[in-house]
């Protein structure tokens, strides 16, 4: 159930390491899109779900080596054909007016002859190559069928990821074309939302010089594994060595069942010219990702996890000497999550880390004396980028979605750059949102968010919607979400409460680990504390209360109806854990449930007892139920089973089921009826 919030940054991938963005085949290329609203829409003044499909979306940013423009793609959606578009534009990094490089279509763009002339991914999904005001475009020759991308800094060399089929299908073994089967002989054969196609992601590396790519080599050759990890494919997973001598990459070189049930992966630092490689995390067993070199090459920073199978794990940051061989863990002491490292020199680093309810730069040295916060706000901080002593970095919260931010290292300060749909903001009031604190049941302080409908007046009795947070230890910040957003339901008349129970991170490694093999213990104590104190507050409506989540945020509402006590009068439960033992038996990440569970079912963990479907005697309120066929992390057979217990427990209940989603819902039309059923069923029992 880990990375809830994943579709979040799936939409805004902030990485100068560059991913084809693929058109879907719905593009039709004479629709006028457009974000501007209607005089209708105007009227209204609050957020919809149509206006929410005419927010653009920012996408990958690139800051010039010289640390003095920005490149940043917008991808825009239209609702009636559910076709998109991507464009990429510049802007200066003290903000002002932006420059679309690219009219019919451009994604994945990076800055290459020092800062001259940009690489870009075209409309075809081709390589092609402008100049910095978005002339004299020249497609690059030799270069086909590829996903990721990155040209060397010396600029002539190029890697790519391509997908090499290595596995015989069994329309191959019998020659039979039209037969639709699988034979499987191990574990891992499909993942999140896809089945294998039997090939694996590969490096391959080629010379560059601009016009055209040549002299291609796998430096996977024949390896059934995969770089950059599925199911994610984070480019920042692969990185060059400042002179373009070396490859740095992740990979997990595990099959089967001990992939299915292993968080091993390793970096491989791979020396270009004689094709000899090093493993650079060898003897650690957990999660190392992420390699970053320091800017004379001397230096690999990179996330490192300790304990294998725990994917929730203390992310580290770890440096490798490269001409020693030696490794250091930089953060030691440090209880906070590491993401987004950057080099500022070859002695400091600034990162992310997820940080009491919010998402802030840190920074430290190689020396290891300490980490010190640079800034502050209620805000997430995405993925950062410097160049020549400039910072920049993605900036949301709960009622600003992703735009590019530029940040003073010395200061702290933030500043917004981009504002790519202002014009929708001139028409809409967002709701305040503020944060509180409350006492939990075993005297622990509990922090929530609180969002209030525009508009809003004290002295009125609002419903309210408590919100379970996915993961389970995913980060509750201020975050921008493309469907569970509060702005929109603040729009609707609710008040949403969103506490940053027992297992989520950015409140220290122990506040997370208390949820592992206690699902129904004190994580749902914090839930029910949360719930009674803001029942309390004069603005609130206690006997309209309703209870939401996805993920483990929908195993939370499913627990809850089990144990709530009288408090809610409607649930919705969207892709969540119903029964641990066929979960088990089902599901494809068996770390996740070796490690939260205590293992599988067979071994009578303890952890069971807190399975949703032993209390659905007590389920007395109602409550939907949503999914899609394409889930395998969580099987749309859970969703299947709730849905049987409450019609045969005379529950008021209701199933949404997508056809064509995963474990989230992604496409335009599909959304905006999630949009309308999940209203329409809190509307029902809750005004």
């Amino acid at each position: 159930m880990k990375r809830y919030l994943v579709p979040i940054i799936l939409v805004v991938l902030f990485l100068s390491v560059s991913c084809k963005q693929k058109a879907p085949a719905t593009q039709v290329p004479s629709i006028q899109f457009s974000n501007q609203l209607t005089e209708e829409e105007k009227a209204g003044g609050v957020m919809t779900p149509e206006i929410m499909w005419k927010f653009g979306r920012l996408g990958s940013i690139a800051l010039s080596p010289d640390g003095s423009t920005i490149l940043y793609t917008v991808t825009e959606r239209d609702l009636a054909t559910e076709a998109a578009r991507t464009n990429i534009f510049s802007i200066p990094v003290t903000g002002g007016k932006p420059v679309q490089l690219t009219q019919d279509g451009g994604s994945s763009p990076q800055w290459i002859d020092n800062g001259k002339s940009i690489a870009f991914v075209d409309k075809d999904g081709d390589l092609a190559i402008i100049d910095k005001k978005g002339s004299v475009i020249q497609k690059v020759e030799g270069l086909s069928n590829f996903e990721c991308y990155n040209i060397s800094p010396s600029g002539n060399k190029i890697y790519f990821t391509r997908r090499v089929k290595l596995d015989q299908t069994a329309n191959e073994k019998y020659n039979l074309p039209k037969a639709k089967v699988r034979i499987i002989d191990d574990l891992m054969y499909r993942h999140w939302n896809t089945w294998s196609d039997y090939s694996y992601s590969h490096i391959i590396v080629a010379d560059f010089n601009s016009k055209s790519v040549s002299g291609e080599k796998d430096i996977m050759e024949g390896q059934k594994f995969e770089s950059p990890l599925a199911p994610y494919f984070d480019e920042s997973e692969i990185s060059w060595s400042p002179d373009g001598k070396y490859i740095a990459y992740t990979t997990k070189r595990l099959r089967g069942k001990e992939d299915a049930r292993s968080t091993n992966s390793d970096i491989y630092l791979y020396e270009i010219s004689s094709g000899n490689e090093v493993n650079v995390s060898e003897n650690n067993h957990g999660y190392d990702k992420c390699p970053v070199f320091s800017p004379d090459g001397s230096k690999i920073a990179f996330q490192s996890m300790g304990r294998d199978g725990y994917e929730a794990d203390l992310n580290r940051l770890f440096i490798y000497d490269v001409k020693t061989g030696t490794r250091t863990w930089i953060t030691k002491g440090w209880v906070f999550d590491v993401e987004s490292v950057n080099w500022a020199d070859d002695q400091n680093l600034y990162f992310i880390c997820a940080y009491l309810g919010t998402s802030q730069v840190f920074k430290t040295n190689i020396s290891g004396k300490g980490v010190d916060l640079v800034t502050k706000g209620n805000h997430e901080l995405g993925s950062l980028q410097m160049r020549s002593g400039k910072m920049i970095a993605s900036i949301m919260s709960f009622s600003l979605a992703q735009e590019v931010a530029s940040v003073d290292a010395g200061t702290g300060e933030i500043g917004q750059v981009t504002g790519i749909n202002k014009t929708i903001y001139e028409s809409i009031k967002m709701g305040k949102f503020e944060e509180k604190y409350t006492k939990t049941k075993d005297g622990k302080d509990l922090q929530m968010w609180v969002i209030f409908p525009p508009d809003f007046d004290p002295a009125k009795k609002y419903p309210a919607l408590l919100f379970c947070n996915g993961g389970p230890q995913s980060t509750l910040g201020p975050f921008w979400s493309y469907r569970w957003n509060f702005q929109m339901m603040a729009a609707k008349g609710y008040i949403v409460f969103a506490p940053n129970r027992r297992g989520v991170a950015g409140f220290g490694q122990e506040w997370k680990e208390e949820i592992s093999q206690d699902y129904g213990g004190k994580d749902m104590q914090d839930y029910l504390d949360a719930t009674d104190a803001m029942a309390k507050e004069p603005y609130i409506d206690a006997e309209r209360l309703g209870a939401i989540g996805a993920s483990y945020g929908g195993y939370s509402v499913f627990y809850l109806a089990g144990i709530h006590g009288g408090r809610f009068k409607a649930f919705i439960s969207h892709c969540g854990v119903f029964n641990f033992i066929s979960e088990y038996g089902s599901t494809e990440e068996l770390w996740f449930n070796d490690f939260d569970y205590g293992g599988p079912y067979w071994e009578l963990p303890k952890s069971y007892q807190y399975s949703p479907h032993l209390l659905v005697d007590n389920w007395d309120t109602p409550i939907m139920i949503i999914t899609g066929a394409n889930d395998f992390r969580i099987p749309y057979t859970q969703s299947l089973e709730a849905f049987t217990a409450a019609q045969l427990h005379n529950i008021p209940s209701r199933l949404l089921f997508f056809e064509d989603e995963c474990h989230w819902v992604l496409k335009p039309q599909n959304a905006i009826i999630w949009q309308n059923e999940f209203f329409n069923w809190l509307d029902t029992y809750l005004k």
